[in-house]
């Protein structure tokens, strides 16, 4: 029991440090313009489900016959929305972006379905929301994000949401999210082949979009499936929390990021807020 604890502890960890590094990869690789989003996209979708295709085959499970179309947009929508936006915003607060705009899209998603949300949860989601705004709207302050790139980034967390939403019901995780990365790459290609006049890549470039795409991405989505087998559902929610403020400290560590009083503040508003959401839903469970 012990030993079975102490793996799903070192998976969790793996994972929540997987998805930090897409932020600090992509920006890392967009910053010095060492590769531009459109193939960024690309290689990070084809070396993606390259590597889940091989994770799937070695178990001998047919990714063709899995994921679906719809999925498979919904995941290069948030792919590219996550690409164009790190070409202006700082890793720290895409990340925090992102993150914020998922949750708030699946917690929306189960007020449509009917959710009924107590007056600490509402507080809490008007505290996550407040904070998103407050993040990104310009005149708010000096260092307010860069709209465009802010637009761009909350859009690719509703496509996260969206994807994250359809995935609850369609089988084995990891063969769906190979299928759905192999539905993904053609819409990747067309994005790639629109953006051709603009394309500019180095080697360096390449490599992070790799690394981004078969071990941040594809290997960090199995193994982030593998934990969730005997992580419970409360705490697999809430230690994804985790994720923005690994990558904040990642950013200020490999980017020289500095960490401004309006990105802590913000920070508390956003993670706060869904933690009292998901905390309080725990109470009532």
């Amino acid at each position: 029991m012990a030993t079975n604890k102490i793996n799903t502890l070192a998976l969790t960890a793996m994972a929540m440090l997987a998805f930090a590094c897409n932020s600090l990869l992509c920006r890392l690789a967009l910053k010095s313009a060492q590769i531009d989003p459109a193939s960024f996209t690309l290689l990070r979708l084809v070396s993606g489900a390259l590597v889940l295709w091989l994770i799937c085959a070695v178990r001998g499970a047919p990714v063709t016959k899995t994921g679906n179309w719809i999925s498979g947009f919904a995941l290069f929508a948030y792919a590219a929305g996550f690409s164009f936006s790190y070409t202006t915003l700082p890793a720290a607060v895409g990340a925090l972006l992102l993150f914020g705009a998922v949750q708030v899209t699946m917690i929306g998603y189960g007020l449509l379905r009917g959710e009924r949300l107590t007056a600490v949860q509402m507080l809490g989601l008007t505290s996550s929301l407040g904070g998103l705004v407050a993040l990104c709207a310009p005149g708010l302050w000096a260092s307010a994000a860069s709209f465009s790139g802010s637009a761009l980034m909350l859009c690719a967390g509703v496509a996260w949401g969206v994807y994250s939403i359809r995935g609850r019901t369609q089988g084995d995780p990891t063969l769906v999210t190979a299928g759905n990365f192999l539905r993904a790459a053609p819409f990747a290609v067309l994005l790639y082949v629109l953006n051709l006049h603009a394309t500019t890549t180095s080697a360096t470039g390449v490599l992070y979009a790799l690394l981004s795409g078969a071990l941040a991405s594809g290997l960090g989505y199995a193994i982030w499936y593998a934990a969730l087998k005997t992580l419970p559902a409360t705490i697999a929610a809430t230690v994804q929390l985790s994720v923005p403020v690994l990558a904040a400290l990642g950013a200020v560590l490999v980017l020289d990021e500095a960490i401004s009083v309006r990105l802590v503040l913000c920070s508390v508003a956003i993670l706060g807020g869904i933690a009292v959401v998901i905390l309080a839903r725990r109470r009532m469970s």
